[in-house]
């Protein structure tokens, strides 16, 4: 029976360096397969918004509407919203 230290050599020795060039096999050959990817799917993603029509149509709830796209100017600007400093 093999003793628990040359379990852990066996481990060190083959299991663990075959899993590390695996994973960075693995890796490599996604990357690689934008290579074969058709031009508008191996460019990267586009970092502005584009707009819809139907963006424009959608209506949040008024609470919702405030967490997504902050306080109104004329709501931050009234007295409830004005920060005092003592």
């Amino acid at each position: 029976m093999l003793s628990t230290a040359t379990n852990m050599a066996i481990f060190r020795q083959y299991v663990l360096p075959f899993a590390i060039v695996f994973v960075f096999f693995v890796a490599l050959v996604a990357v690689s397969a934008r290579i074969f990817l058709p031009n508008d799917m191996a460019a990267p993603a586009p970092i502005e918004e584009i707009s819809s029509p139907q963006k424009a149509e959608l209506q949040l709830p008024p609470g919702l509407s405030m967490l997504v796209k902050g306080i109104p100017d004329d709501l931050a600007l009234s007295a409830q919203f004005r920060m005092t400093i003592n």
